[in-house]
């Protein structure tokens, strides 16, 4: 076999690319070679012998031809430095390189490639520089190709400048191959003038390019430009089209990205995982659940279907179409699920007020063996946080430091917020102190955290730390804020927030703000003032805000404003049951049982119904649910006899029964006996029972606190010397030796 016939057959074996065939061929011609030439073949042929090993992943064997060679040339030693950096054994090629007695522009290649490879990028740059010092070599495409994407990626723009200069004066500025990397690096840096220059100079502008290009300009938000640029196209591809439903969809302009990706379907273009991803989020944002509907039905089509990451993509969708149902069966369908698919059923049961399950699925996703993320784990004590359950955040807490997640800003956050909304303010605090870093949701989550215990000094001190520190509040800060200054009376401080927040901070008014604001004024008695803001208000009110009005109202006795506040509550929501119970309280205080009368009657002929006061406790990884009157508890002997015993202790005390929240004509007497069974009595007594004397009783009701409760409260808490947090409806009531932490300003 001739000399020429090896190195065609070796060739062969180095271009079948890593095969296991490749490396049975070149074992076979190197022993063939072996047999030809006993003493010394030539070396020609034992470089093709070892790229074809080192191509082939045989590395022992092609280190083992290159140190029996008598006399290895640049070629021989550039394969083993290319095959060595593939491979990313960097120390194995650092001292090849640095044993090389010349170098050419394919070593410096090879050295840049492995150290890029191997999450190096700045000794990459190292190498570029040491290139540009030799006097004999200088660099290839390949090299400014490479290093474009190197300076690219550590956003180095001093070093993206240096080599778009080497670019251009050694002429490659019009080759497509060096062009996108400078087009796309520019973009990533934010330098999109430089980015459509070097497009511009282009002589030949590829699809790729373009596309380059367009994504740079969705990224800077240069959205008109990105779509002249789209419509100017004689060709796109499946990644034009793409990268605009992408573009458009993380810009906000949901519909145009629904527009686009109709016109991509009515084009024929294949569609891939990608621009399923990025439609469903758009119509996820849009709560568009027909257009949603419609693209899983076309996706049920195609071999998408059973796709991990088209799979979570429709349980967010469905998530946010509030459809948590379908997106529950999605899910279930799966074949395949991975951290992203677990957290996008996490976040979507808390979305859609199904924190219970969001905790079951997780402890299922654990059974799994999956680990999860700092997202997810933030996403499942936020579900924690919203059901007040300190017990399994607590857990969840643990979790975190176990598992080194505790440095996120994600989930740090999240524990925050757990704390505050379970009535622990000292540790949410204690925590938030804790914590290297603070973002502006930290700040909010201990702000809303006091708020929502009734701390205003606090909640004001953190305020204004908080705009000391240079962070921007947000909407849900000026939530927390203004309640604040509800719940202490300061009117005039609250009015000086609501102003600054639209002057000085840029924030748009919502609902939730204007009902901050009629609260202010009504719980202050300046109900003629809250009327007046309401009448000066872009729009009316919510039904929580007219509901806020017409409590204050029933509080002071003022039926013209309260009878007006309820005809406004009645024909914004006819159905909600506040309006009939908080009129029918104001006509029960005044003994107008014939109007309390004509009221229930107009709450049966709407069939409206009054939504059932319950009170739960958590004890022993068990809730426990009380009604007014429960008789179906298992201890229920034992509740109502510490609550006789308490109403006897409570009575020496002074306490007096507050009846007022009665609504029905009978005696006293009876009166006393509804008010002394109602749920959270009920819970407290349990609580008093099971939990431990050094643990407080933590109660949450899914109504508010009526007058009686929370008088009683107090009495209990002084008798017993007990703690009591009482999360309602509305903010956390922490009792202790007699007082409550709202200042009876509730």
């Amino acid at each position: 076999m001739c000399h020429a016939h090896y190195a065609a057959v070796l060739s062969s074996a180095a271009a079948a690319a890593g095969g296991r065939g490749g490396a049975r061929v070149a074992g076979a011609v190197h022993c063939l070679i072996l047999r030809t030439f006993p003493r010394a073949p030539p070396t020609y042929l034992l470089n093709q012998l070892l790229t074809a090993y080192a191509k082939s992943g045989r590395l022992a064997r092609a280190r083992r031809v290159f140190d029996a060679m008598p006399d290895p040339n640049l070629f021989t030693r550039n394969a083993l430095l290319s095959a060595l950096a593939r491979a990313r054994l960097v120390p194995d090629m650092e001292r090849l390189f640095a044993s090389m007695p010349e170098r050419d522009a394919v070593s410096y290649n090879a050295i840049i490639t492995g150290f890029s490879g191997s999450g190096s990028p700045a000794r990459s740059a190292e190498a570029y520089r040491a290139l540009l010092r030799e006097e004999n070599v200088r660099p290839t495409r390949i090299t400014l190709s490479s290093m474009v994407m190197i300076a690219s990626a550590l956003a180095d723009r001093s070093l993206g400048r240096q080599v778009h200069c080497q670019v251009l004066r050694l002429g490659f500025g019009a080759y497509a191959f060096v062009g996108s990397p400078l087009v796309d690096m520019y973009a990533k840096m934010g330098l999109i003038r430089d980015a459509r220059q070097v497009f511009e100079e282009m002589e030949s502008k590829t699809v790729v390019m373009c596309n380059t290009l367009i994504t740079g300009l969705l990224r800077c938000k240069m959205i008109d430009d990105a779509k002249s640029l789209f419509e100017l196209m004689e060709e796109r591809d499946s990644i034009t089209w793409t990268t605009m439903v992408t573009g458009l969809t993380q810009n906000g302009l949901q519909l145009e990205a629904l527009d686009v990706f109709r016109r991509m379907r009515a084009e024929g273009v294949g569609i891939d995982q990608y621009t399923f991803g990025s439609i469903l989020t758009a119509c996820g944002a849009l709560a568009a659940l027909e257009e949603g509907k419609q693209i899983h039905a076309y996706i049920t089509r195609t071999w998408y279907e059973d796709n991990v990451f088209v799979g979570s993509a429709l349980v967010d969708m469905y998530s946010k179409c509030r459809c948590i149902r379908s997106a529950e069966a999605v899910f279930r369908r799966m074949t395949c699920r991975n951290i992203i698919s677990w957290t996008a059923m996490i976040v979507g049961y808390g979305q859609n007020s199904c924190s219970e399950e969001a905790v079951r699925v997780f402890s299922e996703m654990q059974r799994y063996g999956i680990e999860p993320d700092d997202f997810t784990l933030g996403s499942v004590i936020s579900s924690c946080a919203n059901l007040a359950s300190l017990e399994e955040g607590a857990q969840f807490h643990c979790l975190a430091l176990v598992s080194g997640l505790m440095r996120y800003v994600t989930v740090s956050n999240a524990l925050v917020t757990l704390y505050g909304k379970c009535g622990s303010i000292e540790d949410a605090h204690r925590l938030f102190d804790e914590m290297v870093f603070h973002d502006q949701v930290s700040w909010t989550a201990l702000v809303s955290g006091y708020a929502q215990f009734g701390k205003a000094k606090e909640t004001i001190d953190l305020f204004e730390k908080m705009l000391a520190n240079g962070l921007k509040p947000d909407g849900v800060t000026f939530i927390g804020v203004l309640s604040a200054c509800s719940r202490a009376g300061l009117v005039e401080k609250g009015c000086d927030y609501f102003d600054s927040m639209q002057k000085d901070h840029g924030i748009v008014p919502i609902d939730d703000h204007y009902t901050c604001m009629i609260d202010l004024y009504s719980r202050s008695g300046k109900l003629k003032e809250a009327e007046e803001f309401i009448k000066q208000m872009p729009h009316s009110p919510d039904a929580f805000g007219w509901a806020t009005l017409l409590s204050s109202c029933r509080l002071r006795g003022n039926m013209e404003i309260g009878k007006w506040a309820a005809e406004n509550l009645l024909e914004t929501d006819p159905q909600n049951p506040a309006s009939y119970v908080l009129l029918c309280s104001m006509h029960a205080a005044k003994g107008e049982w014939t109007e309390v009368a004509q009221l229930r009657r107009g709450m049966r002929d709407r069939q409206v119904k009054k939504e059932p006061g319950c009170s739960w406790i958590k004890y022993k990884n068990k809730v426990h649910i009380f009604s007014a009157d429960d008789q179906s508890h298992p201890f229920s002997r034992r509740i109502y006899e510490k609550l006789e015993w308490l109403n006897s202790k409570m009575a020496k005390e002074g306490y007096k029964p507050d009846v007022s929240s009665v609504l029905h004509d009978v005696a006293d007497a009876d009166k006393v006996h509804m008010i002394s069974h109602h749920s959270e009595k009920l819970a407290i007594a349990f609580g008093l029972i099971f939990v431990p004397q050094e643990m407080p009783i933590r109660i949450v009701k899914n109504l508010r606190v009526c007058v009686d409760c929370h008088n009683a409260t107090k009495f209990i808490s002084k008798i017993t010397g007990r703690d009591i947090l009482v999360r309602d409806s509305v903010r956390f009531h922490k009792f202790s030796n007699g007082t409550c932490s709202c200042g009876d300003f509730w």
